[in-house]
């Protein structure tokens, strides 16, 4: 399981006195945590998001990064930049491998016939079978650019 992975991860930070990584990874496990509490419908459930959901927001932060590095960039904070790749470098080591362009053209073209869909309209129920999937292992605003090309 994925949180066990970041939970054990963030004792060996600790035990290396990896200030970075132990930062990156405490910064993981609290919106983890916030999810978790979001989520919390009733009293009694303490499992936790799936790790389905884990990925998805390994994914976000990921990509919020990625846009910090472009503004710390543009402001001319090479400092704040390299923290940011350093954090990215933490949160990409959880994630699957991410697919190529061209297997993220196959695997569109799979979903495409597998849902059927004749246009754009079905965009949505190949993305969904996308998503369950594919999982962490593809940036989804890319593929959505991909199906619209080949759903056009």
């Amino acid at each position: 399981m994925l949180r066990e992975t970041l939970n054990q991860a963030l004792k060996d930070a600790m035990k290396a006195k990896d200030a970075p990584r132990l930062a990156t990874l405490r910064l993981i496990l609290a919106a983890l945590k916030d999810r978790d509490i979001a989520a919390r419908t009733s009293g009694d459930d303490r499992a936790g998001i799936p790790d389905t959901d884990i990925l998805a927001l390994l994914q976000t932060m990921m990509k919020q990064r990625r846009e910090s590095i472009t503004l710390y960039e543009q402001g001319g904070r090479q400092d704040l930049a390299d923290k940011e790749k350093a954090e990215i470098a933490v949160i990409e080591s959880f994630l699957p491998k991410q697919l190529s362009e061209a297997e993220v053209e196959a695997a569109a073209r799979g979903a495409i016939a597998e849902a059927g869909a004749q246009g754009i309209k079905d965009m949505g129920k190949v993305m969904a079978i996308l998503k369950t999937r594919y999982a962490g292992q593809m940036d989804f605003a890319k593929a959505a650019a991909i199906l619209k090309s080949q759903l056009s």
